[in-house]
């Protein structure tokens, strides 16, 4: 890409600038902010270095390259954190910089900035950048302090300090010194007082000098004047004023450039343009309402929605039915769906930004730039002032189910508690989420990370060396993701779902398992190698093969982890069932060979994680069970009848709710429930609906803790296969499983696959209570599954009929 460089005249930017070409890019213009007052040397601002301001102007002659600069008009009056656009803030000086700059040299896709840890500096150069249409690089972003200062040193930046401002720094002493000098120092700083080695507290500025970038001259400062401000107190602030500097050239004199021309503009290299003038005209447009409105009405009466009974946390799915008649493409359905979901939102009076998470599924990956455009116009920054939703796009066999070619479900909160980590900029630490969508969105100590590819960040190109390397490296972005929240993928992850594409060949498919154990293996013991002191989770894993994913990338994974917000919460594995008392619904008998289909992590109070495994062996004992015959006298091949299927159903239903009552969990905490099916099982859709939710109804009349409303709690999303393992990808026709996954504020998922699986996390609060239970139908040849999440904010007497008060306790015997 084309980039214009912000430069501070700091080493932060200049070395950003060279990770820049370093990656491939080249730089093509110069742009700085500077005062007002050419006297004044520092300003109170959060945002900008200007100390050493007058010398910039020599980085263009030096680079070769043009510089733009302008005078800082406003000031800091947007202060929080997320920023959106405010008249005379001092960051609507760098849009109308940055304006001038893409207007002379339209050819600019991309700006670089030197951030390293400052969120408040990066989102809003991001801000800028997302009105201009362009791309931001920050190639420090996140990266150790340590390692990038010797680095910088290594690779010839010459930086002296023209301000210090913190203990152990002396403006007598250490002013106008090399950072290759003071290397050694800051780090008995940091030893002794925490210090920032770069400076990102704001303990030190730079200067650069010279660097491999000024290729035509160097900058020798002659004559300065230390300014003081606050002498004598512990930290004394000083500064660098400079009176006199020269250039010195260089013996090879060349433009950075790759033209005598620096851009398609015919700007001359080396020129200088001050940038004034207010903000430019804002040419905007936006879809009317009246436009989608008409768009949803057409259709309306093809629309389905699921919904979860939960309060303060639950989810609502919206599809089409049979679209592929009139539809236009995968554009058009998510308009509809999207349309008909805001409608719902408002209907319980929230909008887009109390949605946590959104799961994408289109008919075809090739529609993903038309689709993307589509969401762009309904999730926004200024619609999700909080921080926009996290996400996971997936292709699915949509229309093989006649479920439309957009399918769309969003988890909801009743609050704006959520803490959202969204890095649009492009950089070495993880890859970038440029647009509506996040990395991670933290809510009630469950952290819901995005889909993550196999990408290398600075490049964001699928890396190398197949499924096994991609799968590796996605679980390394991940990684990178959770150290921003003080927790690992391999301590705290609760659900990993890793998608596995058909263009995986299948022995590839089994190394995809043996790289992720290792990998977090390794990791595990890197975390207790640092003395990294935290509780292990055993997370539970679901597999689900997909006709393709973005990029065409061959996986695509998605943990779900806890964070809890006391350190010292307990997690423990509950081996013994309590001694609830659980009806024998439907006639079943509690037998020893039900305990081996169950496995679950427990996070005490909080989070029960369980997986229910049905094989085709138990398929076989449920129905043998059913019918009073032996296990060889059933037929493998033509076990699952109707009657058999309503049998499996009603075993994973009873079963599930058994594990759910001795966890104490309760229906109504339910936050999400999805049901996984094949596409090749031989069940209809229509029909595993009717079943499922038949299933439903049967428990609701024979135990009043569950209360059903007229929409369905859960959502049937078809896939070509899941399970447990990545073996039953393999033999996904002859494998049926049930996964669901629940924790406090979380999603539980259960999945149907020959072998029924399912799997459960349920979470509570201080004895809240979280039900979950999955029952699905067996069909002849490929899988079904559903996924289930829930929570619950009160406290339950599990021997009555009352839910919900507060008042209630536990009984545990």
């Amino acid at each position: 890409m084309k980039v214009v460089a912000l430069i501070s005249g700091g080493k932060d930017s200049c070395y950003a600038m060279m990770k820049c070409i370093q990656y491939g890019h080249e730089i093509i213009a110069l742009a700085n902010l500077m005062p007002a007052d050419d006297s004044v040397d520092e300003l109170d601002s959060f945002m900008y270095q200007t100390v050493g301001h007058q010398i910039i102007v020599s980085y263009a002659e030096c680079m070769g390259l043009p510089l733009f600069r302008r005078r800082i008009q406003g000031s800091t009056r947007h202060q929080t954190l997320n920023y959106k656009t405010t008249a005379g803030d001092e960051v609507e000086d760098m849009f109308i910089l940055l304006s001038e700059v893409k207007r002379q040299i339209p050819s600019i896709t991309a700006v670089s900035s030197g951030a390293i840890a400052s969120d408040y500096q990066r989102l809003r150069v991001e801000s800028v950048c997302s009105r201009l249409g362009l791309v931001s690089l920050a190639y420090l972003w996140k990266q150790d302090q340590s390692l990038l200062l010797q680095e910088m040193i290594t690779n010839g930046i010459l930086a002296i300090t023209v301000k210090v401002a913190a203990i152990g720094l002396d403006p007598a002493k250490h002013l106008g010194k090399e950072i290759a000098f003071l290397n050694a120092h800051l780090h008995k700083l940091k030893d002794l007082y925490g210090i920032n080695v770069c400076g990102e507290g704001g303990e030190y500025e730079t200067l650069t000098l010279d660097c491999p970038l000024f290729v035509n001259a160097r900058i020798v400062l002659d004559e300065f004047q230390t300014v003081l401000h606050s002498p004598g107190s512990i930290a004394s602030v000083g500064v660098i004023h400079p009176l006199a500097f020269h250039l010195e050239n260089k013996e090879t004199a060349i433009s950075l450039s790759n033209n005598d021309k620096a851009t398609d503009s015919s700007l001359e290299k080396g020129s200088v343009f001050v940038v004034q003038g207010d903000h430019p005209q804002r040419n905007e447009t936006c879809q009317s309402n009246a436009e989608m409105t008409n768009l949803a009405e057409v259709r309306d009466a093809r629309i389905y929605i699921s919904r979860t009974k939960k309060d303060n946390v639950f989810s609502i799915c919206c599809w089409l039915q049979d679209s592929c008649k009139n539809s236009a493409g995968s554009h058009e359905d998510l308009a509809v769906v999207l349309k008909h979901i805001e409608s719902q939102l408002a209907g319980y009076g929230f909008g887009w930004e109390h949605v946590l998470y959104i799961h994408l599924y289109i008919a075809d990956m090739n529609e993903f730039a038309a689709v993307n455009e589509t969401y762009v116009r309904f999730i926004t920054q200024d619609k999700c002032p909080f921080g926009v939703p996290s996400r996971s796009t997936i292709e699915l066999p949509l229309l093989q189910a006649s479920l439309g070619r957009a399918y769309v479900e969003v988890l909801m909160a009743n609050d704006n508690s959520k803490n959202v980590l969204h890095v649009q900029s492009i950089s070495s630490w993880a890859p970038s989420c440029i647009g509506p969508y996040s990395q991670a969105t933290l809510h009630k100590e469950i952290l819901h990370m995005a889909g993550q590819l196999g990408l290398d960040p600075p490049s964001m190109t699928l890396c190398n060396g197949g499924p096994s390397a991609e799968l590796e490296q996605a679980l390394e972005n991940s990684e990178a993701v959770a150290n921003v929240f003080n927790c690992s993928i391999s301590t705290s992850a609760i659900v990993f779902t890793i998608y596995c594409s058909t263009s995986t060949p299948l022995p590839e498919r089994l190394q995809i398992q043996e790289k992720q154990d290792s990998f977090l293996k390794q990791t595990r013991l890197l975390q207790l190698d640092k003395g990294v002191k935290c509780k292990i989770l055993d997370p539970i894993f679901l597999f689900v093969l997909v006709p393709d994913l973005p990029k065409r990338a061959f996986v695509e994974v998605k943990p779900i982890l806890f964070v809890p917000e006391d350190a010292e919460t307990a997690v423990t594995s509950v081996q013994n069932p309590s001694s609830f008392t659980v009806a024998n619904y439907w006639g079943f008998q509690h037998a020893q060979w039900h305990d081996s289909c169950i496995q679950k992590c427990v996070v005490s109070g909080k989070i029960c994680a369980i997986i229910l495994s049905i094989t085709e062996n138990i398929v076989v004992k449920i129905c043998s069970e059913s019918l009073g015959i032996n296990d060889e006298d059933v037929d493998h091949q033509n076990s699952v009848s109707k009657g058999h299927m309503e049998r499996v159903s009603s075993f994973c239903v009873y079963l599930l709710d058994k594990v759910i009552m001795d966890n104490g969990f309760s229906w109504e905490d339910t936050m999400n429930l999805r049901i996984y099916f094949p596409t090749n099982s031989g069940i209809p859709l229509e029909t595993l609906s009717l079943t499922f939710k038949n299933a439903m109804n049967e428990l609701a009349e024979m135990d009043q803790r569950i209360q059903l409303g007229k929409e369905p709690i859960f959502n049937i999303v078809p896939v070509l296969g899941a399970g447990s393992s990545a073996a039953e990808l393999i033999f996904a026709p002859r494998f049926y499983s049930i996964t669901s996954s629940l924790a406090r504020e979380s999603p539980l998922r259960t999945h149907l696959d020959k072998g029924w699986l399912a799997n459960f996390v349920g979470a509570s609060m201080k004895q809240k209570v979280v039900t979950l239970a999955s029952h699905g139908h067996m069909g002849a040849r490929g899988p079904s599954t559903l996924v289930l999440r829930a929570k619950h904010m009160g406290q339950y007497n599990l021997t009555s009929n009352c839910k919900g008060q507060e008042s209630l306790t536990l009984k545990n015997a």
